[in-house]
């Protein structure tokens, strides 16, 4: 076997320390990158593709989890592996056992060496088995993560400059342009590369409703339902805008009354 490609993602200098001075003794690892925040360790797991990621929990810019919600987005848009996740955190016992059970390990800190080696050796027999590809743990954790929820989760926006998530309750119209939606949030217009039937469905529980072809609708932005004549209606927006809507009268009515 080659040797294990490994980045440490940690905020703290002495943790990565830490992690640095216990692998410098193992012959078949090798460590092509060290981050200090989130979006750092997102960017360099993305360009490098590393085997094993040891990742902290709490980060600047990007925690843990974050990291790896956006590498499960990037993943669907250009496909390539995602590596072996360890998390080393300064959690309670009582946080871990929120993420233990589908994490394929994870170093509570101060942790011994004699514990490292222990999860170190549990991501040898992983990668040994060819299950990188399809670690049914992580991606139990990553389909979470990903996964519409109530309150339809965060949606990642990225960009050159920046790496955002969107909260449902900021955005107040999503539209169709082809391959892509436009979010509009507050004066912003975020364009990523996804469905609007998807995100029909990823923003159906957090208060949105498909009203045409090529617009969703944040129903607590409405203001007003206006009769256009020959009974079609069009929406007045809080902010101003004036959508046409397509869909029945009754549906809409229906929907509000739920929010």
């Amino acid at each position: 076997m080659s040797k294990i490609s490994v980045i440490i993602a940690d905020d703290e200098p002495l943790a990565r320390e830490r992690v640095r001075s216990i692998l410098n003794d193992e012959a078949d690892v090798e460590i092509v990158a060290e981050c200090a925040d989130g979006a750092q360790a997102l960017k360099e797991t993305q360009k490098r593709q590393p085997d094993l990621l040891f990742l902290d929990v709490q980060m600047p810019r990007l925690n843990g989890f974050e990291v790896l919600e956006a590498l499960w987005q990037s993943q669907a848009l250009s496909p390539s592996p995602i590596p072996v996740v360890i998390f080393t955190t300064a959690h309670d016992e009582h946080a871990i056992r929120a993420f233990e059970f589908n994490a394929l390990d994870y170093l509570l800190k101060p942790f011994t060496e004699a514990r490292f080696k222990i999860s170190l050796q549990r991501a040898r027999a992983r990668l040994e088995k060819s299950a990188r590809p399809a670690d049914p743990q992580l991606k139990g954790l990553l389909s979470q993560l990903h996964a519409p929820v109530a309150g339809g989760g965060r949606i990642l926006v990225r960009s050159a400059e920046r790496i955002l998530f969107l909260k449902p309750e900021e955005i107040v119209r999503v539209e169709a342009a082809g391959n892509y939606v436009v979010l509009h949030s507050g004066k912003e217009q975020h364009i990523i590369r996804d469905t609007i039937s998807a995100m029909e469905a990823r923003l159906a529980s957090a208060g949105f409703m498909r009203i045409s072809r090529s617009v969703i609708v944040n129903l607590a932005c409405i203001r007003e339902i206006q009769p256009v004549g020959s009974g079609k209606y069009s929406l007045l927006l809080k902010n101003g805008a004036r959508l046409d809507m397509t869909c029945s009268l009754g549906d809409l009515q229906a929907r509000l009354g739920e929010v």
